[in-house]
């Protein structure tokens, strides 16, 4: 069965990165029957680690100075490299590249599926584009839910939950040649500290993602102003932030200068620290004692994934498909989106309870290793893309 994996950008977030891990698993069973190719952007971060993970790719670009291509150009193009490479389905990583391959479905040579990794509203025209598809992969029961009450096809739907190499993902925070070991990860949490100049006896709150309203941010950074007034404890306090703003938008603009502005009135009692993109966010993981995730909505956030698997304690918002990852007390902390007060107490209780941490982190890591695997997650998806070509 060959397999074109069609992305938009080429850039590489947390559904690009989900998609290479579930790739890289397939690509690694010599007695399996799926061929993958992606149809990616010639250039980017998303072709090197295409090229890394030997995963061979075709290039196709989605904009043209820097505006969309024409469909009926675009279903052409599609329809001929379908063609060329002789594909027995296509499949969208993307919501977006789901509903281009709906809308030219007609004039493909093969089926199409594509996957849902956003929780949003929907146009009527958008739905009847998806539901062209032969499969629509959504990442949580949440995502799946969601659509369907807007109406797609239940029928077509399955939900995936995505997957991770736990051991890898670790691997990647340590130098090479070296093998886990406390030592070793308090080795580089010492040097991640020493590069943005925080005292080793400092707490550390991570927060990874986009600079946008719908990770939350701005409830973070209120949620700091209020730690900030409220902390009586001894320990400092440290907020590293990981992500960049990737619209250009003036609203966009806008609202991340509100955020830092709003952490400025946490200092001196909060420090902040903004990374921008970063690719060794496993490394950052280790130098931080808790993950906090303020999300407005999130279908299955990646990064949550991530954090189980670096047994890092995680705090974030019971929003989307988060409760299929996490139990409320047991694996993680679960606030209401958008409540400054319950996120500020749940950080509170993080830093003054080092067995609730310990726990945290341990059921964290204990649920995303034995649930959350890149092996269920890609038998899985080839079970969906083998059902949308017999279907066909």
């Amino acid at each position: 069965m060959r397999v074109g994996l069609l992305f938009e950008y080429p850039t590489v977030n947390g559904g690009e990165n989900s998609m290479l891990a579930v790739a890289e698993f397939l690509q690694g069973l010599s007695d399996h029957d799926v061929q993958l190719r992606a149809i990616a952007p010639r250039e980017g971060d998303l072709a090197r680690r295409l090229d890394e993970a030997a995963i061979a790719r075709t290039s196709f670009e989605i904009f043209r100075d820097g505006s969309r291509r024409d469909r009926n150009e675009l279903a052409a193009e599609l329809a001929t490299l379908a063609e060329q490479l002789k594909l027995d389905l296509l499949h969208a990583n993307s919501l977006s590249m789901g509903r281009l391959l709906g809308a030219v479905a007609d004039q493909l040579p093969c089926p199409t599926s594509a996957h849902l990794r956003d929780i949003l509203k929907l146009s009527g025209a958008a739905v009847r584009d998806l539901n062209r598809n032969a499969r629509l992969i959504a990442v949580s029961e949440a995502t799946q839910q969601f659509h369907i009450e807007q109406g797609l096809d239940a029928e077509r739907a399955v939900t995936i939950h995505n997957g991770i190499d736990a051991d890898c993902f670790v691997r990647s925070a340590l130098p090479g040649g070296e093998t886990d070991s406390p030592a070793v990860r308090d080795s580089v949490r010492q040097s991640v500290r020493a590069e943005f100049d925080i005292p080793a006896d400092a707490f550390v709150f991570l927060s990874v993602g986009q600079i946008g309203l719908r990770k939350g941010l701005d409830t973070l950074a209120e949620t700091a102003v209020l730690l900030a007034e409220k902390s009586g404890d001894s320990v400092p306090v440290h907020v590293l932030l990981v992500g960049a703003r990737f619209s250009g938008k003036a609203e966009s603009v806008e609202f991340e200068q509100r955020v830092q502005q709003r952490f400025l009135a946490a200092a001196p009692g909060i420090a902040l620290h903004t990374t921008g993109y970063r690719e060794d966010v496993s490394r950052l993981m280790l130098s931080a004692d808790a993950l906090v995730h303020a999300a407005r909505q999130e279908p299955l956030g990646r990064v949550l994934l991530e954090a189980g698997a670096m047994r890092l304690p995680v705090i974030a918002t019971d929003v989307g498909g988060t409760r299929e990852i996490f139990e409320d007390g047991q694996s993680a902390m679960l606030v209401p989106a958008g409540n400054p007060e319950s996120l500020c107490q749940a950080m509170r209780r993080a830093i003054r309870e080092p067995e609730l941490r310990s726990l945290l982190g341990s059921q964290g890591e204990a649920t995303v290793r034995s649930r959350f695997g890149t092996a269920r997650a890609g038998n899985a998806l080839a079970a969906a893309w083998r059902e949308a070509c017999s279907a066909h």
